[in-house]
């Protein structure tokens, strides 16, 4: 779709919200509806004042002064009772908008025996109100009213029609012209109603079908960035509980295998040592989860330096890797503020280590900004291993696939989850020379305004 036609779009979706209230931000929907309809009485009537004033004076109606200050008064305390109805704290109901639709009708039958009948041209504000009751009301009530302003239009047309009949003065010619301009106007009515009933009433449920549908898509969306969210720190976590695990229950191996007397020497001291910081390296990553979502929690939704940045990818890449030969390049500047998300330092973690894993030698990671945009950040992971499988490769991103056994394949799906959901993409593909490359880049955030 081109952007003048989602202008349009928008624009005819705008101009719809006015005459349908879907959404009950502002309230229920039968009260959004009576608010309309309480601002149209109020328009229809000043405007017809203002009207009658005009041609008044432009040529002299014979018209009842006193009937229509009385009647104008009567719509002014309904106006004003209908406000006050609305700063209730009660339900406005189905059933309780239609009544007072229906007094906007008992003023126009008022109105129309006062002032001409069927040959006032107000008889058409009946297609109006028909047309309010369909966008707001059910099909039940549409029907009601459609059937009852065709009845009550065809008795003012009758009693015109045998008044003018019974008028002795005027020629007959005359007569069957306005006879018949009144039973065109009757035609036309007769079938905008039956349009407006049937057409209206069909596009106003579609619509109101259409927002529910998308009301249902957004919430399945919040509910799935959640659980990824969710899953992306756990997965962060389980590569972070990993290595500590191992390593004491490599250790624990080794001292059960230990009589009394060797466990009185005291090298077994750095042994226990070593298991209490692998203890509070698993606390400290549970903790971590723990915060996200914690209100509490600085580091959600925050910014920190590139530098800080690298450092913390850095010092828990040495930590549970102090082995591996990794090898970490800034091209830039250290101070400039990139989001710290934790699901994007776990994904970046989760892809240096799959590297590791899959390295003869080394890897190299990098962070620059990019060439094309300089308010992207790229990092680069480079290792020097076999590359990524053919068959890996063609539904890489999808869940549950791995190039280990004793993966659950999460790993990659989950990072490539949690980048996408800050704006930013993730590339991998094999090198010519040899090894895999992944570049991912992130959006750096705003700038704040001093």
């Amino acid at each position: 779709m081109s952007p003048m036609e989602q202008n349009s779009q928008s624009k005819l979706t705008d101009f719809i919200s006015l005459l349908i209230p879907i959404s009950s931000g502002g309230g229920s929907v039968a009260r959004q509806g009576l608010q309309r309809l309480l601002a149209l009485r109020t328009f229809v009537t000043i405007s017809s004042v203002i009207g009658l004033l005009i041609f008044q004076s432009l040529s002299p109606l014979d018209i009842p002064v006193r009937f229509i200050s009385y009647l104008i008064l009567a719509i002014s305390i309904s106006v004003l009772a209908g406000y006050w109805r609305l700063k209730s704290s009660w339900v406005v109901s189905n059933m309780e908008l239609f009544i007072y639709v229906l007094g906007d009708v008992v003023f126009l039958i008022i109105l129309l025996l006062n002032t001409g009948g069927a040959g006032n041209p107000l008889i058409s504000y009946l297609l109006v109100l028909l047309a309010f009751t369909a966008t707001l009301l059910p099909r039940r009530f549409v029907n009601t009213f459609a059937i009852g302003s065709i009845l009550l239009y065809t008795s003012f047309l009758l009693l015109d029609l045998s008044a003018e009949h019974d008028m002795p003065i005027g020629s007959e010619s005359e007569q069957v012209t306005f006879q018949l301009h009144l039973v065109g106007m009757w035609v036309i009515f007769l079938v905008s109603a039956i349009l407006i009933t049937v057409l209206i009433t069909a596009m106003a449920s579609a619509i109101q079908i259409r927002e529910l549908n998308l009301a249902a898509a957004r919430e399945n969306e919040l509910k799935n960035e959640q659980l990824v969210a969710i899953g992306t720190l756990a997965a962060g976590t389980a590569h972070a509980l990993g290595t500590p695990l191992s390593t004491m229950a490599v250790l624990l191996t080794e001292l059960d295998k230990l009589d009394a007397t060797q466990l009185q020497q005291s090298d077994i001291k750095e042994d226990i040592s070593l298991l209490r910081q692998q203890v509070t390296r698993c606390k400290h990553s549970l903790t971590q989860l723990t915060q996200y979502y914690n209100k509490d929690n600085s580091d959600k939704g925050e910014s920190i330096s590139l530098g800080g940045f690298v450092s913390d990818i850095s010092d828990y890449i040495i930590n549970i890797h102090p082995t591996a030969s990794v090898k970490f390049e800034l091209d830039g500047d250290p101070e400039i503020r990139v989001t710290s998300d934790l699901s994007v330092k776990h994904a970046l973690i989760n892809i240096i280590e799959n590297g590791i894993k899959a390295a003869n030698s080394s890897v190299q990671v990098k962070y620059s900004m990019t060439d094309d945009d300089p308010r992207l950040l790229e990092i680069s992971i480079v290792d020097d291993g076999p590359g990524i499988p053919a068959e890996v490769m063609e539904n890489m991103g999808e869940p549950f696939i791995s190039m280990r056994k004793e993966s659950m394949g999460l790993g990659i799906f989950l990072a490539n989850a949690a980048i996408h959901k800050l704006g930013g993409s993730i590339e991998m593909f094999n090198m010519k020379k040899g090894g895999a490359k992944t570049i991912i880049k992130l959006p750096l955030p705003k700038r704040e305004e001093s």
